[in-house]
């Protein structure tokens, strides 16, 4: 259960992170709102996940999810560059998630 948490978290760090892009500085109420929901929740689930999984593996973890996603939304939603060797650093993160999972 630890993991599910875990992964939700990150999830939602994906989300606040894009969703500071449409708060314009915190001055648009719902998208505030939004991103200030999804940043409690995440850590909420962050912090309920480090209960039981070690600190070091669930922030990195979680930072990655949040890294990762981010990286990939920006590059859909607001078209930011998707050079092959972003795409390539991308999947050596994926491959660092996996691994900090298999080696806990």
């Amino acid at each position: 259960m630890a993991w599910v948490s875990l992964i939700v978290a990150g999830f939602l760090e994906v989300c606040w992170a894009i969703g500071l892009k449409y708060t314009n500085g915190f001055k648009r109420p719902l998208p505030s709102a939004l991103t200030i929901t999804a940043i409690v929740a995440s850590m909420y689930l962050l912090a309920t996940a480090t209960k039981s999984l070690p600190i070091g593996t669930a922030y990195a973890v979680w930072v990655g999810i949040g890294a990762l996603g981010t990286a990939i939304v920006g590059m859909v939603l607001f078209e930011e560059p998707a050079t092959p060797a972003r795409i390539g650093f991308l999947v050596l993160l994926m491959a660092s998630i996996v691994g900090l999972k298999a080696s806990t």
